[in-house]
């Protein structure tokens, strides 16, 4: 790559617990001797998938080029926090070869893709394609709308009302945006929740997009790096909700941080997890957390009622302090409901 030469910059997009993060860990993981530099956005006050990417660099990718930007979504704080960091990554010696963007589960990624026509980088970087992935059992129910029966009775009812929902929309903005659809967690849907994932896809998509089926982010760099997209120069091809909108928030959604002391085990808390979905409706969490006896952190994934957990690494000389981020649709959050299912978590061992 010559110095005049644009660094390519691929967006990761996504609905939340879709599987962005294992994705990228497993490109920082299978560079095919790319030097990759990765931005991180996170939804909330505090980050955790940064460091979770930090916690596998390799020389290829090493901790310095992975940037965490946990001061909201990236598309609304251009001038503060993106255009530096993207102008402090070009910086690096060596440059990195390929740069790529991990947005928030809430993000709209048209407004993104705009800020690539900034002047301060926009003769220097440029967008080689959008990859949204789409979690399939997720998609195949329906689940980016809180409740989907009720929205279709509606909606047949009186078709001149717009009865869509912000999920529905954050959705149908990623897969507009998209170059290419990676679909999650295919185990999960089984044949017929595949078919039923593709086939509502290909309803939102504004053009023939790919769609490939990929299980732990397990998928070939070939294929998502070197699309040569320019999306950047492509934006009419790309719709959006928000396309007449002068600017977008995240009003819709809320996010809470809670530290919690040891647990017992992983199971007990997953089983607090899930009631937090079934009884606050709560869209997302994600963490970590401190097994008493075992040396190794609790990394914790949950996508409504559907919670993972494994032990990813050491606590070493960490404190060994867990945290919990909870999204929710704004109107769902109760803090207080939602630390009392957590009380007996938050509080330290006696």
């Amino acid at each position: 790559m010559t110095d005049l030469a644009k660094i390519p910059v691929t967006v990761v997009t996504g609905f939340l617990g879709s599987g962005k993060t294992t994705l990228i860990r497993h490109l920082i993981e299978n560079t095919s001797g790319k030097r990759l530099a990765v931005v991180v956005n996170e939804f909330g006050d505090v980050g955790v998938d940064g460091e979770i990417l930090k916690s596998c660099a390799i020389p290829d990718c090493p901790a310095e080029n992975i940037v965490e930007l946990a001061n909201g979504c990236i598309c609304c704080t251009v001038a503060d926090d993106f255009i530096p960091t993207i102008e402090a990554l070009m910086a690096l010696d060596p440059r990195p070869d390929h740069i790529v963007i991990e947005t928030s589960g809430l993000a709209l990624p048209k407004p993104l893709l705009k800020a690539f026509d900034w002047p301060a980088i926009r003769s220097r970087v440029t967008v080689d394609g959008v990859i949204a992935l789409a979690d399939a059992e997720a998609v195949a129910a329906g689940r980016f709308a809180p409740d989907v029966a009720r929205v279709d009775a509606q909606r047949l009812a009186d078709e001149s009302i717009d009865h869509e929902t912000p999920l529905s929309e954050v959705f149908e903005d990623q897969v507009a945006c998209a170059d290419l659809i990676l679909l999650t967690k295919p185990d999960l849907a089984g044949a017929a929740g595949i078919a039923k994932a593709r086939e509502i896809i290909a309803a939102e998509a504004p053009r023939p997009l790919p769609v490939v089926e990929v299980a732990e982010g397990a998928v070939d760099p070939v294929v998502i790096l070197g699309l040569e997209a320019a999306a950047e120069d492509d934006m009419d091809a790309r719709p959006s909700h928000h396309d007449t909108a002068h600017d977008h928030d995240h009003d819709d959604f809320e996010s809470i941080v809670i530290d919690i002391a040891e647990v017992d085990s992983g199971p007990e808390l997953a089983a607090r997890i899930e009631r937090l979905a079934t009884e606050q409706n709560i869209l997302r969490v994600k963490g970590y957390a401190a097994v008493r006896g075992k040396p190794m952190r609790l990394l914790l994934q949950a996508v409504g009622s559907r919670v993972r957990h494994q032990f990813d690494q050491p606590w070493g000389s960490a404190p060994r302090q867990g945290r919990l981020v909870v999204i929710a649709e704004h109107d769902d959050i109760n803090r207080e409901a939602i630390k009392a299912i957590l009380t007996p978590l938050s509080e330290p061992a006696e």
